[in-house]
């Protein structure tokens, strides 16, 4: 029997995805429905181009659905590690090599990962260089594109 991989996600990330599954359930698909009874009542239906945007808006609405619903079926919360030692869910200071000022990222598992917005996932090369790391220590990495960086930690919460 094969084990299915469990999704890890924050508390407000489980509510994100509640949020969003109730607001797709409710909100998008009656908006989608009525789309659908607009467009069919324009008469022919094989080149109706509103009709055809309708359905194709109807499965993907469904798709996301079916995979938020998947996701909630299988996860787990991330616990915050409390020995000091960076893990999934720490948020760390760095200060990167030839930088003056340090960043905050928080790591969260890869469905949370929103690196623009400083949520870097555990599986990526960064999260996984400092899983097990704590502040005060200098490490090197490589990213995705080979580049090497040096960062220095400055604090882990």
């Amino acid at each position: 029997m094969v084990t299915a991989v469990k999704h890890e996600l924050t508390e407000s990330g489980k509510r994100d995805l509640e949020k969003e599954i109730k607001y797709l359930r409710e909100v998008k698909r009656e908006e989608n429905i009525k789309a659908l009874q607009e467009a069919r009542a324009q008469g022919d239906l094989s080149e109706n181009a509103d009709y055809d945007s309708a359905k194709e808006e109807q499965a993907k609405i469904n798709a996301r659905i079916v995979e938020i619903e998947s996701i909630l079926k299988n996860f787990v919360i991330i616990k915050k590690d409390a020995s000091g030692l960076i893990s999934t869910g720490s948020t760390v200071e760095l200060l990167f090599e030839g930088e003056s000022k340090a960043e905050k990222f928080q790591i969260i598992g890869t469905l949370q990962a929103d690196p623009l917005n400083g949520k870097i996932s555990n599986k990526s090369p960064l999260g996984k260089s400092l899983l097990g790391k704590k502040s005060g220590e200098v490490i090197t990495y490589k990213s995705e594109t080979g580049q090497p960086f040096t960062i220095a930690i400055k604090g882990v919460k």
